[in-house]
């Protein structure tokens, strides 16, 4: 029994510490990824080095991502990014067996339909990106510096619900952004990501 014990809590340590290794840290270097977008493009995160990044998990019929895009707040956040010259990058993690996945032609479909300001959407059916950066729901937020630092991780903003309107919330993602461009530090690097989880296939 002791044995059993000792080889179960080895195990659960052993576990612990490889989630630990995986995990994304702010302040740390971002994890890079190689993925594919809807356009059958190869998308690798250190070919932005030099700019700011934004990673978006998503998910459109999650209801909290739904709102950001329905108000419209979204896509002008990524309009006025992309005016700064900030990369956005659109992680769909949904695996194929769920109704939420896009396929490459739906997923056009749905760029011009939202009139969403998006560098690249990349198909992430796998999971491979997602799992990488720990995405735990739709949205999930990240910054990246031009050093290729991870310098924000988690909510969108301030008002977690799925039916607040987005313009009047604390955008964090504008906020980290703003103050790289303005040579500042980030002054809130983390916060708890809220919405749908993240309909891995695993």
């Amino acid at each position: 029994m002791i044995k059993l014990m000792k080889t179960t809590f080895a195990l659960f340590t052993a576990l612990t510490l490889a989630s630990a290794v995986l995990a994304v840290e702010t302040g740390k270097p971002a994890p890079d990824f190689t993925g594919t977008d809807i356009n059958g493009k190869t998308v690798k995160l250190s070919d932005y080095k030099g700019k700011i990044v934004v990673i978006e998990s998503y998910n459109s019929d999650c209801p909290f991502c739904n709102n950001q895009y329905k108000t419209g707040a979204m896509q002008e956040l990524e309009k006025d990014m992309a005016a700064k010259g900030v990369v956005w990058l659109i992680v769909n993690s949904v695996n194929p067996n769920n109704p939420s996945h896009r396929t490459p032609d739906q997923a056009k479909q749905e760029i011009a339909d939202k009139k969403i300001v998006a560098t690249a959407w990349i198909d992430d059916s796998s999971g491979a990106v997602g799992h990488l950066y720990g995405m735990k729901t739709t949205p999930h937020m990240f910054v990246v510096d031009k050093t290729g630092t991870l310098v924000y991780d988690g909510a969108i903003d301030d008002k977690p619900t799925p039916n607040h309107d987005p313009k009047t919330a604390r955008n964090y993602v504008r906020e980290a952004v703003d103050s790289l461009l303005a040579g500042k530090p980030v002054t809130v690097a983390e916060t708890k990501p809220y919405g749908c989880s993240v309909k891995y296939a695993d």
